[in-house]
């Protein structure tokens, strides 16, 4: 896939699909095959076309972290068959424009042929861009526009808002059965304060990341190095039994002896355990450390 601010010449027509694609979760999966499919039948180049930050975000005032960081979107989009990727950057001159100002600003330089939208997309200034607004622009410049209706799980469309739900009350299971795939993060191992080597469970500190975080606690998770798949239990919070007073994402790997220092890993978060208390001594915090590997141990291979 390419990320480029224009498609290449290539004499080839394309099949535009529009959205934020946050965590290219199941119905963003949906939206994409029905593009491709598109695309096959009639020879088009696929293209997806995306905003950073998310619109929210920039008319909220407030910082909402992502489902999943912007090189992982690329890859998952990649991996679905996405040939080309147009990285918008949301601004509210972008937000004014009408819909037929988006569409020759940034659309008609694609030599859009189809267009294929979600079941609630809008377009444009005021969000007046609806399914019907695009179809009599379509009309006008000569591109078809289909909508793809909702994915539903347990009646309910699947959505980025549903999934940010979930996320926050620690729900990993409902946030992975709308994903596709366990929520995770990526990053770099850093140094830590080497506490958990000291208590017989030494850890790969993760740097902090940017994506929306579980809420903090103890979860059985699995962790991705290059091509080696670990199981693990993260813990993330404040270390309380030992006064920390920084947020710290940390990863116990299971039956396993590997220094992942300085390495990118991605953390997939699989289960909550429990939540992060304080406890009373090294020796009941260790005790405990122990249950939660072995609950930890059975979820992921459970999963495998």
């Amino acid at each position: 896939m390419r990320t480029t601010p224009v498609r290449p010449a290539n004499g080839k027509k394309s099949c535009v699909t529009i959205g934020n694609f946050d965590g290219v979760h199941r119905g963003h999966q949906l939206l994409v095959r029905e593009t491709l499919q598109h695309c096959n039948a009639r020879d088009l180049d696929c293209v997806a076309v995306t905003f950073w930050p998310h619109p929210r975000a920039l008319f909220s005032g407030h910082k909402m972290p992502p489902l999943a960081d912007l090189q992982t979107r690329r890859k998952l989009l990649g991996g679905l068959g996405v040939q080309y990727l147009l990285e918008l950057t949301f601004t509210r001159e972008i937000a004014a424009l009408s819909p037929e100002e988006f569409y020759l600003s940034y659309l008609a330089p694609l030599e859009m042929d189809t267009l294929v939208v979600g079941y609630d997309f809008c377009l444009g200034r005021g969000r007046s861009g609806d399914f019907a607004a695009l179809s009599a622009l379509g009309q006008t410049y000569g591109f078809a526009v289909y909508q793809v209706p909702p994915l539903l799980l347990n009646d309910r469309p699947i959505s980025s808002t549903r999934i940010r739900k979930a996320i926050e009350e620690g729900n990993m299971g409902l946030a992975q059965a709308m994903l596709g795939r366990p929520h995770g993060l990526c990053g770099m191992v850093i140094h830590g304060q080497g506490r958990g080597t000291g208590l017989g469970f030494p850890t790969a500190n993760l740097q902090t990341s940017g994506v929306l975080l579980p809420p903090d606690g103890v979860y059985a998770t699995r962790v991705t190095c290059g091509e080696q798949i670990f199981a693990a239990v993260t813990n993330i919070g404040f270390t309380p039994t030992f006064g920390g007073r920084e947020r710290t994402i940390e990863s116990f790997l299971l039956d396993c002896d590997i220094n992942l220092y300085g390495q990118r890993i991605q953390v997939d978060f699989l289960e909550r355990l429990r939540s992060e208390r304080r406890f009373d001594s090294v020796r009941e915090l260790t005790e405990q450390i122990a249950r939660d590997v072995e609950r930890g141990r059975a979820i992921n291979a459970a999963f495998s």
